[in-house]
């Protein structure tokens, strides 16, 4: 018997650590940063104003990243986050500067913009049977050639005051932040997060996303519309992206409709590194919160050691094939 525990004992361990792979790995990225990012004798990483920079940072790919965890938890796929995202930047910066919008309709103009591309992305997959992969390939496309045509090719700074021609200045809390030390957008991405965990854990409607995402079949026969439920996540998807767009002109002083070029593939990977399945089925908020934290670490510890921006895409990409494989081993587990 007690050879059997101590035998026991350590396949337990190995289940454990792979199941808190992530946070292990966020764990691991803050120690190493925490003691590589030094000068002088002064902890670069761990300074407040630092810290900070990171969560601040962190915000826009997180918020996108939640509508990335529900689309992907359906088996689904959304590559147009990052465009919608250039999109809404540059139309509330075009709202504002060029056609004298106030703050409010500004934001729920950009906001219904995310959600009619999140609802063309879910139609198309759901009615005409097309993937997501190609379908949100398409809608990427459109959005940058919108965005284009919106602002000419070329930014749309963005200057505030009361007069004609300038932006509310309401806008500029978006970038702002409270007392002088905790970012407004971390504020909206961690507000929203805790909306969307209660929103899987506690209601019927995170009860479908699961079910579809382990059986879609099943699901079906059990009553249950699934092609409704996805339109509606991949609506969620292109709001958040919307709310996200919103946030990075404030942030940048700019909507240019380059903005958010090869967002997607920070966004996924966090999904990825928080360790929800990307066949669907498994996952959570939580996990994707922690994966966008490591990714921002990852980022702030690099720019910090003045590491060329061309490797850290290098770095993600095989960041997102290790998490597939991890997550792989777990299952197997």
């Amino acid at each position: 018997m007690i050879a059997a525990r101590r035998a026991f004992a350590p396949k337990q361990l190995l289940g454990f650590l792979k199941k808190a792979q992530s946070y292990l790995g966020l764990l691991v990225v803050v120690t190493v940063a925490s003691l590589i990012c030094t000068r002088n004798g002064r902890n670069l990483f761990l300074g407040p104003v630092n810290i900070a920079n990171v969560v601040r940072a962190v915000s826009e790919n997180g918020i996108m990243a939640i509508g990335m965890t529900l689309v992907i938890l359906i088996g689904g796929i959304d590559l147009s986050v990052g465009a919608i995202l250039g999109l809404t930047a540059t139309t509330a910066a075009s709202l504002m500067m060029h056609q004298g919008f106030g703050f409010v309709g500004t934001v729920l103009t950009v906001l219904c913009l995310g959600a009619a591309f999140g609802l063309f992305n879910g139609l198309v997959s759901t009615k005409l049977s097309i993937q997501p992969f190609i379908a949100t390939l398409a809608s990427m496309s459109i959005a940058r050639g919108l965005a284009r045509l919106i602002s000419g090719g070329i930014g749309v700074p963005i200057a505030y005051g009361s007069e004609p021609g300038f932006a509310p200045p309401a806008y500029e809390v978006l970038s702002t932040r409270l007392w002088g030390a905790i970012p407004v957008p971390a504020i909206c991405f961690l507000s929203l997060a805790a909306v969307f965990v209660v929103l899987l854990r506690y209601t019927r409607f995170g009860r479908y996303v699961y079910a579809i995402g382990g059986n879609e079949t099943a699901t079906h026969l059990s009553g249950i519309n699934v092609d409704a439920v996805k339109v509606v996540i991949f609506a969620l998807s292109g709001v958040l992206s919307a709310v996200a767009g919103l946030i990075h002109a404030a942030q940048l002083n700019q909507g240019s409709p380059n903005d958010g070029i090869g967002y997607e593939l920070n966004v996924i990977a966090a999904v990825a590194i928080g360790g929800t399945s990307l066949a669907g089925g498994k996952g959570n908020i939580t996990g994707t919160i922690v994966g966008a934290l490591t990714l921002g670490v990852l980022d702030n510890m690099l720019g910090l050691k003045n590491i060329d921006n061309n490797f850290q895409m290098i770095v993600k990409g095989f960041i997102i094939i290790i998490a597939v494989v991890l997550q792989r081993e777990r299952k197997r587990a």
